[in-house]
């Protein structure tokens, strides 16, 4: 299932929401110009939790040691991976920046990536694979999205083999399933069974961030959806 937009029409311009789109297709675009040094760029800016672990064992609390919880966030594996999740960003942003102002969406987006990303590093901590991506950020948007607006409808797009339509979904119904097919997800990582080179955990750990912390902050109040 593929979804194409929701039904909700936000009250101010998304300007944050889509400076955060604009900032990862900028950092897509050093990686595309980085040619035969990509692998080198991304290596220097991913976070790998073995090298993060092993540098705050041997060096104590410093923020420098951090900064790979924050560049991560805005590379990707590809293209497929970068379209992706800016579809999704570009979907649920709008409306949770709505809701929180300009600023407290952009301070919720940084701390939901990093939160997501520690979750990471706690369920892999000697993985020495770098790891980059929105997602995490996005998962967090996704899970503060499904109780501000749980009424919202998502047009999603369904393709069984030749059979093509487009459906609209309930929000809380549409990012339920996403987190339970995470946490599926999440349990055969855990068995070793397949990695399959999805940071999934990250997933789990930002869309529990961004739930928690509308909870936390009683941002949750009745808003109808439009149609």
């Amino acid at each position: 299932m593929i979804p194409i937009h929701d039904t909700i029409r936000s009250e101010r311009w998304p300007v944050v929401n889509y400076a955060l789109i604009a900032l990862c297709a900028y950092a897509f675009w050093l990686e595309l110009s980085a040619g035969a040094d990509v692998d080198a760029f991304v290596n220097e800016h991913a976070l790998v939790p073995a090298r993060f672990v092993k540098s705050f064992a041997r060096s104590g609390f410093a923020l420098s040691l951090f900064a790979p919880f924050v560049t991560s966030m805005f590379l990707h594996a590809g293209f497929a991976h970068f379209a992706g999740n800016m579809l999704f960003l570009w979907i649920f942003g709008d409306n949770v920046e709505d809701r929180m102002g300009h600023l407290g969406y952009a301070l919720f987006y940084l701390a939901g990536g990093i939160a997501a990303s520690a979750t990471h590093v706690l369920a892999n901590p000697s993985s020495i694979v770098p790891v980059v991506g929105a997602s995490g950020a996005i998962a967090a948007v996704m899970g503060a999205y499904m109780l501000l607006y749980p009424g919202a409808r998502i047009a999603t797009l369904v393709i069984v083999f030749i059979f093509v339509r487009t459906v609209e979904v309930p929000a809380f119904l549409w990012l339920g399933l996403w987190f339970v097919f995470q946490l599926v997800a999440s349990g055969v990582q855990s068995a070793g069974n397949d990695h399959g080179g999805v940071a999934v955990f990250a997933h789990l750990g930002g869309f529990a961030f961004g739930a928690a912390l509308v909870l936390l902050l009683g941002l949750r109040r009745p808003r109808r959806a439009s149609v």
